[in-house]
C-alpha cells in the first residue's frame, strides 16, 4: 500500500520529498496539480513512483467526481483534509485490488494527460502565431495607408 501525507500547504513552504499539490477550494476540488495555489493540499510520498501513481489516481478521482461528493459550503464549495485523504485513500485500497489492471489505467491516464499536456502547448503556440500575424497584418495596412 503507498505511504502517503496530506496536509494544508502553506505558502513559501517548501518540500524536500516528492510530492504534488491538490486544489481544495472550487468545483475542481481534489484536482492534482503540479505547482501549488494559494488553495491547495500538499500530498508528500516517499517515492517518485507512489507520487506518479497518486497524482494520476487523485486525477481519475477528481474526473470521476468522487471528491464532489464531499463538498461543503454555499458559495465557495472546498473539501475538508480529512475526506480528501480518505477518498484518495479508498482509492488507493481499491486500486490494489485490482492492482494489474489498475496500474494499466493510471498509465493509460498518465499518457493521456502527457499528450493533452504537448496539445495544450501547441494550441498556445498557435495562439501567440495568431496575434503575431494580425498585428503584422495591421502595421502592413497602416504602412501602405502612409
Amino acid at each position: 500500500m503507498s505511504y502517503f501525507e496530506m496536509k494544508t500547504h502553506q505558502i513559501g513552504k517548501t518540500y524536500s520529498n516528492p510530492h504534488f499539490f491538490m486544489l481544495n477550494k472550487g468545483l475542481n476540488s481534489g484536482k492534482p496539480l503540479s505547482n501549488p495555489c494559494p488553495n491547495c493540499f500538499v500530498v508528500i510520498t516517499k517515492t517518485e513512483t507512489e507520487k506518479n501513481t497518486l497524482f494520476h489516481l487523485s486525477m481519475m478521482l477528481q474526473i470521476g467526481g468522487f471528491y464532489a461528493y464531499y463538498l461543503k459550503g454555499s458559495v465557495i464549495p472546498f473539501i475538508s483534509v480529512d475526506d480528501c485523504r480518505n477518498t484518495l485513500k479508498n482509492g488507493v485500497k481499491s486500486s490494489h485490488n485490482v492492482s494489474d489492471q489498475m496500474q494499466k489505467h493510471i498509465k493509460a491516464v498518465e499518457v493521456i494527460s502527457k499528450k493533452e499536456k504537448e496539445l495544450q502547448n501547441v494550441i498556445d503556440k498557435m495562439a501567440v502565431l495568431k496575434v503575431a500575424y494580425i498585428r503584422n497584418c495591421f502595421k502592413l495596412m497602416q504602412s501602405k495607408e502612409a
